[in-house]
């Protein structure tokens, strides 16, 4: 019996907070969150519940420190001495494709706002927006500003993990809702009936990208 829990105690040892969280990330990337059970985590670690719960208290707390892990990464890798506005933008794409690649990622952004993952994007605007010259009395809005358009972003992404098979075609799926918009009553509806041919044709990446130029033209008025 001692030797059996001398064994368990340096196998808890070996196991570190951070394997446990890339397992996670793993398990997050191939098959979704509902895969991320206890029992499939254990199985890849080749461990016991008890060790994985000797570092992460829930499931809950592993899902927000695999969330930190990939936006730390994505916001580390953009290249530092950028310009300020360059890095903003790079800073947020990197966001944007992380999120893209990851329908787990944005329905855990949109369910714990305040959680560390966040304070690593906000930390990243709010430093870019300090070298850009932005007044003290405006950081905390423009950064709030920046921010809440990238949770917008997480939360649009996570329900249309949830409604739309992951089989389907993009552009199939936009052609079926641009379609939908040209049916809609041209009196009550004339801007979204206009728009449709343009909802066919645009690509997500890019309108991102031109809402975090649009915001950041807003906050140079304020320089």
């Amino acid at each position: 019996m001692a030797t059996r829990t001398k064994r368990s105690e340096r196998r808890s040892d070996a196991l570190s907070k951070e394997r446990i969280v890339e397992a996670a990330i793993e398990i997050l990337d191939a098959d979704g969150e509902s895969a991320l059970t206890l029992r499939a985590l254990t199985a890849g670690l080749a461990t016991g519940s008890g060790a994985v719960y000797w570092h992460v208290a829930s499931m809950n707390d592993l899902l927000a420190a695999a969330a930190n892990g990939v936006i730390a990464r994505a916001v580390t890798e953009v290249a530092s001495g950028s310009e300020p506005r360059e890095a903003i933008r790079a800073a947020a794409l990197a966001v944007f494709d992380a999120i893209d690649a990851r329908p787990w990622l944005g329905a855990q952004l949109s369910r714990e706002p305040w959680q560390f993952a966040m304070h690593r994007i906000f930390e990243s605007f709010g430093a870019q927006l300090q070298a850009l010259g932005v007044p003290e009395r405006a950081q905390f809005d423009a950064a709030s500003a920046l921010l809440n358009y990238v949770l917008g972003l997480a939360g649009q992404y996570a329900a249309a993990a949830r409604l739309i098979p992951h089989d389907t075609d993009r552009s199939d799926f936009l052609a079926t809702v641009a379609a939908r918009w040209t049916q809609l009553d041209p009196a009550d509806y004339p801007f979204m009936r206009q728009m449709a041919a343009q909802l066919r044709e645009h690509d997500d990446r890019d309108q991102f990208l031109v809402g975090i130029d649009l915001i950041l033209a807003g906050i140079t008025t304020v320089r």
